[in-house]
């Protein structure tokens, strides 16, 4: 039986993905850092769903360019194995999380209930 374990890089069969803004532009469609990391969670554990968001939280930050602190939480300086403990011990706080950033574009604003409109708040 595998141990689930965002640290013991011996209990997995998919390697540890390594999060490096350096390696996204020679990567080749599905081979992005995010899509590694996508498939080591699951491999650890996670719910592919919740592995998926995780996915997209990752990308985003790289690719919208969210501020340094955003893209520690997002795993960009420790491989993702901070975002996977959260979601194996706390699904649902790791989900609300991702979803709020995915939401405001990493704080960045939100879309207006009543008009729809994007309201930003770095203005």
């Amino acid at each position: 039986m595998k141990t689930i374990s965002a640290d013991n890089p011996a209990s997995v069969s998919v390697p540890r993905p390594r999060l490096n803004l350096d390696r996204v532009v020679g990567c080749e469609m599905l081979h992005y850092p995010w899509d590694d990391w996508e498939r080591w969670a699951i491999d650890q554990g996670l719910n592919p769903d919740l592995a998926g968001l995780g996915r997209a939280v990752i990308r985003e930050a790289s690719q919208h360019c969210w501020e340094e602190r955003l893209q520690s939480l997002c795993g960009w300086h420790d491989d993702g194995r901070r975002m996977l403990r959260l979601a194996l011990r706390s699904p649902e706080k790791a989900r609300k999380r991702w979803e709020r950033l995915m939401e405001t574009d990493g704080y960045r604003g939100e879309y207006d209930p009543k008009t729809g409109e994007w309201r930003s708040t770095l203005l």
